[in-house]
Formats: structure tokens, C-alpha cells, sequence
């Protein structure tokens, strides 16, 4: 499963063309839906193609601009293995493909850059997080929001915990026991139960765990979302002594993670990361209203798009499902509204969300009904 960075994000924001397709669509993990989702893709190819041709292009352009989406269509086996949403990002010169834990309405946007709002919750603060599974024999990261799951695969970059430890042999009452390795030239065997393993053990558990953190700095790079551990008790201090990822959540999930699902890990993880979420938002609606009698917030798109270019919004709340079409002038400084899109438009909260994104600011992409003062858009502004 592709993972969203910070990166890929500012590389998509950064791409312009005449025609940058943004598709997004629900998808389904089992059952018969499964059979349904090509048949849905399908449909959404076709309502690009029309919308293609009626903005006078040639038919065997529109063709070559379509064609590696088809060919995603056809590959074998792929609609086996979705996750809860599909997003595709491509024009005449490029094709990015995302599976993500989260059900996107179904949406295709077709403008002069992509519109990617709706890849915002997938970031830091706004619902988003991983857990790492710790285990003797595997290694499991994996993404989730509120409702999902998914497993990232990346346990085949890393040696497991019982190359590292040289156990023999794994008991479900957390139980080790671990024989002399061939190289010692003999010694008798040691065992512990479910305490806190010797000096010996504890240095080459370091040293797994800090390959363990930078294979997760690779793929995590840019990244700002909380991240819980799953694994026995002793372990959390050992890893949080070689982690570098500044969101490790405090708390973690207790036990051998080799016996819980995703799902289960799943159910385990989110009483932990809740308040968390809710904390950071509520005090940031708090701050919203405290800064509003100081003149530094707004919820005017024509102010908002500016600040957020300028790197002048350190917050932003945004609806999602929602969008303001128009155009923004960077030369004379100047924004149309219009009611209902029309060629060359972009979203405007799109604009604003993404660039106080890239801007460093934090981007709560939230119901309507949360966004303070009522409005599509609300930011809090740095000056």
C-alpha cells in the first residue's frame, strides 16, 4: 500500500498541467462489492473522458491521457487487494495511484493543478495515526484514521525479533528461551519469564530497534502523525530509547501483538490516540475565538487564499466535502468566486488547505458544522 508523505504531497501540489485529473472513489476489502468497484471505475473513466472532450480536445489525446488509468483498471488481482478508498492523481506526463484506509466520496476534479483535500486527514492532528506491532517473530506498521486499518508492509526490510535475539523458541505466555548461538563454542542455555530480559539481550534489542527506526524514518519521512507501540511491557522503554519519531505516543498497547488482528490492534489503539485528536482540536477552536478580538483570524476565502500562500496561517479549519470555485490572480493579487465551476477553476479551500499545509501550518479538514463562525473556511493567522 502506497503511503502519503509530506513529500509526495508538495510533489503533487507542485505539478501543473492544462489538464491535472484528481479521481477519487470508495472501495471495498471483501465481499461482493469487490465485483462492483472496476464497474464504478469504469464509469468515473468515462465521465473524464466526456469531460475531456467537451473541453475541445482531440479524442486520441484524450485516449493517451487516460490510458494508464485503463491500464490500472486491467492489471490482475488488483481490485483484491483495496483498502476503503482509491485516489488517482494524473495528466498527459505523470499517473500517481493511492489504496488509503479512508472512504472518499466519489469526486473527479479536472483543473490546471490536482485538487488533493480530500488526502488531508491522512496528516498530523486530523484523525490520522500508525501503530507498530513489536513482536519475536514479525514486524507489523500499521496506518489507520478512526474507522480503518491498514498494513504497510515493510517487514521484509528488517530482521525479525528472533534473528536478533536468537530465540529459539516463543511461548505465548511470554516466555523466552533462548540457546547458545553456534559461534559462542557452547554454554548452557538461558531462560526468563515474561521480566525484563539480561544486560546482553537488552543491547541487541537496542540494536534491532534502531534499525527498526530507521527503516520507519524512510518511510515516514515529513510525517507528523502519532504513532503507538504494540509489544510486551519491557520492551517500550528499550525502543523508546532508540526511537527518533517525535509523535511516539506515551501509552502503549499491551502484549504480544503476534495474538490481536489489525483490527483488534486496531480497537486497542484508538482509546489512546481519541483524546489526543480531540484535545489538539478543541484547543485549537479555543485559540480561534480567544485571537478573533485581536483581528488575527479570518473566514473570508478572498483573505484566507492570500494568507495561506504567504505562509501567514498557522491554522485552517476547512469542510470537507465542500468547494469554492474560482481563480486566484497571484499577479495582481486578485480572487473570482463563482458559483459553480467553470474552465480553468480550482477549489479555493483546496488552494488555502494544501498551502498551509506546505507552509507548515496545521490543517484540520473537519465536518461543516465544526468549522468556527459557520463558513466553509476559518484560519487562525500567525500576523
Amino acid at each position: 500500500m502506497d503511503i502519503i508523505t509530506k513529500g509526495k504531497l508538495k510533489t503533487l501540489a507542485e505539478a501543473t498541467s492544462d489538464y491535472c485529473i484528481s479521481m477519487f472513489m470508495p472501495t471495498h476489502r471483501t465481499g461482493k462489492e469487490t465485483e462492483q468497484d472496476p464497474i464504478r471505475f469504469r464509469n468515473l473513466l468515462r465521465k473524464i473522458e466526456n469531460s475531456l472532450l467537451d473541453k475541445g480536445i482531440r479524442r486520441p489525446d484524450v485516449v493517451e491521457i487516460i490510458k494508464p488509468a485503463e491500464n490500472f483498471l486491467q492489471q490482475a488481482g488488483v481490485w483484491q487487494h483495496m483498502s476503503d478508498g482509491l485516489a488517482l492523481f494524473f495528466s498527459a506526463t505523470s499517473f500517481e495511484t493511492f489504496r488509503l484506509p479512508l472512504k472518499f466520496d466519489e469526486l473527479v476534479v479536472i483543473s490546471q493543478s490536482y485538487h488533493l483535500k480530500p488526502l488531508l486527514p491522512f496528516f498530523a492532528r486530523d484523525g490520522h495515526f500508525y501503530i507498530l506491532a513489536l513482536s519475536q517473530n514479525q514486524i507489523k506498521l500499521m496506518e489507520a484514521t478512526r474507522h480503518t486499518v491498514d498494513e504497510i508492509n515493510i517487514e521484509n526490510s528488517l530482521p525479525n525479533l528472533a534473528e536478533a535475539m536468537q530465540y529459539e523458541r516463543f511461548y505465548k505466555d511470554v516466555q523466552f528461551h533462548t540457546g547458545t548461538s553456534a559461534n559462542q563454542g557452547g554454554g548452557s542455555a538461558a531462560m526468563f519469564h515474561g521480566h525484563d530480559p539480561s544486560d546482553d539481550d537488552k543491547k541487541r534489542l537496542l540494536r534491532w530497534f534502531h534499525k527498526v527506526d530507521e527503516a520507519l524514518s524512510t518511510s515516514l519521512t515529513g510525517e507528523q502523525s502519532p504513532l503507538v507501540l504494540a509489544g510486551v511491557d519491557y520492551l517500550f522503554p528499550l525502543y523508546k530509547e532508540a526511537n527518533s519519531y517525535l509523535y511516539l505516543v506515551e501509552e502503549g498497547i499491551s502484549g504480544n501483538p503476534e495474538e490481536l488482528s489489525a483490527i483488534e490492534l486496531h480497537e486497542k489503539a484508538w482509546p489512546i490516540i481519541k483524546p489526543i485528536f480531540s484535545k489538539i482540536e478543541e484547543e485549537a477552536q479555543e485559540k480561534y475565538y480567544e485571537v478573533k478580538e485581536k483581528g488575527l483570524t479570518s473566514n473570508a476565502i478572498d483573505e484566507v487564499v492570500p494568507a495561506a500562500l504567504n505562509g501567514r496561517v498557522e491554522t485552517l479549519f476547512v469542510a470537507v466535502g465542500e468547494q469554492i470555485w474560482g481563480r486566484y490572480d497571484s499577479d495582481n493579487l486578485t480572487i473570482q468566486v463563482h458559483q459553480e465551476h467553470q474552465p480553468e477553476d480550482e477549489d479555493l479551500l483546496n488552494l488555502a488547505a494544501i498551502r498551509t499545509f506546505l507552509n507548515g501550518g496545521t490543517v484540520y479538514a473537519v465536518e461543516p458544522e465544526k468549522v468556527p463562525d459557520g463558513n466553509p473556511v476559518a484560519a487562525i493567522l500567525r500576523y
